[in-house]
């Protein structure tokens, strides 16, 4: 017989909700690892955006409406363009 819980509800997790005291997000979640990886994303997110100016963040925003509303394409444009960095006559053709 195990002494381990078999649910996070048995360790004592329910849900949690992480709100954001900069933006006002709220991320709920049901496991302590999906709240860590929440607020590690959510952290780092404010990270990127500190860094950038309001040109560069309406950009790379736009840019990923873009790539996130067709995930192939992201995919595919990476690929495109690890291609295109290939040395010149790479043996194609």
């Amino acid at each position: 017989m195990s002494t381990e819980p078999d649910t996070p509800a048995a360790c004592g997790w329910d849900q949690a909700t992480y709100r954001c005291g900069r933006c006002g997000a709220e991320h709920t979640v049901t496991t302590e690892e999906a709240y860590l990886n929440a607020v590690g994303v959510h952290t780092d997110a404010h990270a990127l955006w500190d860094r950038l100016d309001p040109i560069e963040r309406d950009g790379f925003a736009s840019i990923l409406r873009v790539i996130l509303s067709a995930p192939e394409l992201g995919a595919e444009f990476l690929a495109l363009a690890d291609r295109m960095k290939a040395p010149a006559g790479g043996g194609t053709g």
